[in-house]
């Protein structure tokens, strides 16, 4: 059987961060506290796009799969980037970074 692509940008996300993690859909339902006789097709759900999961679902999956929530919503390929970076930087890392972005952005804003 034939796999269906996502039609959606959060159905796509979903599924390249679970297969990079290597955890089969049903384990991640249930790691998420879908129900064990449901999990695989929900998920599959997810991932085709054929339904989107409530936002506390979302933020169920980004944390099981240490991702910031928002990577799962994001349109723009290279701003996703930068939201997994972001995620993945410590409070102290932020802090230096923060800054260096708000520069930019003020330049930009004023010119």
């Amino acid at each position: 059987m034939a796999t269906k692509e996502p039609t959606t940008v959060f159905g796509r996300r979903l599924r390249d961060a679970r297969r990079l993690v290597g955890i089969p859909q049903d384990r991640l339902g249930v790691q998420i506290g879908l129900d064990e006789g449901t999990a695989s097709a929900r998920m599959s759900r997810y991932e085709t796009g054929t339904h989107e999961p409530a936002f506390d679902i979302a933020v169920k999956l980004a944390k099981a799969l240490h991702l910031p929530t928002a990577y799962f919503y994001c349109d723009d390929d290279e701003l996703a980037n930068v939201i997994l970076v972001w995620g993945h930087l410590s409070r102290s890392e932020r802090k230096r970074v923060r800054p260096l972005i708000e520069a930019e952005f003020s330049i930009k804003a004023s010119g």
